[in-house]
C-alpha cells in the first residue's frame, strides 16, 4: 500500500503535468490552435487528479491486522447497526477472538446510521455445519459489539457463544 509520502510525490508530479498542460492551453488560445479546448478538457482533469492525490498524502487509507485473524466474509450488512460474517466451522476461540476485532475494525463506518437510540453495532459470527447427510445447520459462534462513532473503541464487547 502507498504510504503518505509516495502520494505526495505523485501530488508533485501530477501538479506539474497539470502546469504543462495549463501552459500548453494558454498558448492554443494565443495562437488560436484548434486542440485548445483539449488542453482545457485535460488540465481541468489533472487539477481533480492533482487534489485527490493531494487529499491522499494527508491521511492515507490504513488497515489494520489483528494477529490470528482468519478470512470472513460479510453474508448480511444493514448499513446500519447489524452485520452477518461467515468463518470456517474449525476455528479456535483466539482466532474467532481475534476475527471478530479484526471484523469491528474493517466494518466500521462513521457513515453507519444508529437506529433510534442504538449507538452500538452489533456483528455476529456464524458458520455452516453439516451435522448429518442432508442437513445443513447455521451456527452462531460469537458476536463484537462496538462503537458506531468512535474508530478506537476500546470498550468492545466479544462474546463467544
Amino acid at each position: 500500500m502507498p504510504t503518505p509520502a509516495e502520494f505526495l510525490t505523485a501530488t508533485q508530479w501530477a501538479g506539474l503535468i497539470t502546469l504543462v498542460a495549463g501552459a500548453i492551453a494558454a498558448l492554443g488560445f494565443l495562437f488560436q490552435w484548434g486542440i485548445r479546448f483539449r488542453f482545457v478538457g485535460i488540465t481541468g482533469f489533472m487539477a481533480v487528479l492533482t487534489v485527490g492525490l493531494f487529499a491522499l498524502s494527508l491521511m492515507p487509507i490504513t488497515r489494520v491486522e489483528i494477529p490470528g485473524a482468519v478470512r470472513f466474509s460479510t453474508v448480511y450488512d444493514s448499513g446500519s447497526t447489524q452485520v452477518v460474517i461467515a468463518v470456517p466451522p474449525d476455528l479456535t476461540r483466539e482466532q474467532l477472538t481475534a476475527t471478530l476485532q479484526q471484523a469491528a475494525n474493517d466494518l466500521f463506518s462513521p457513515g453507519r446510521l444508529g437506529r433510534s437510540g442504538e449507538n452500538q453495532m452489533t456483528i455476529r459470527a456464524r458458520t455452516v455445519t453439516h451435522p448429518q447427510e442432508g442437513l445443513t445447520q447455521l451456527v452462531y459462534l460469537g458476536q463484537v459489539k462496538r462503537s458506531l462513532f468512535d474508530r478506537n473503541d476500546d470498550k468492545m464487547e466479544i462474546s463467544i457463544f
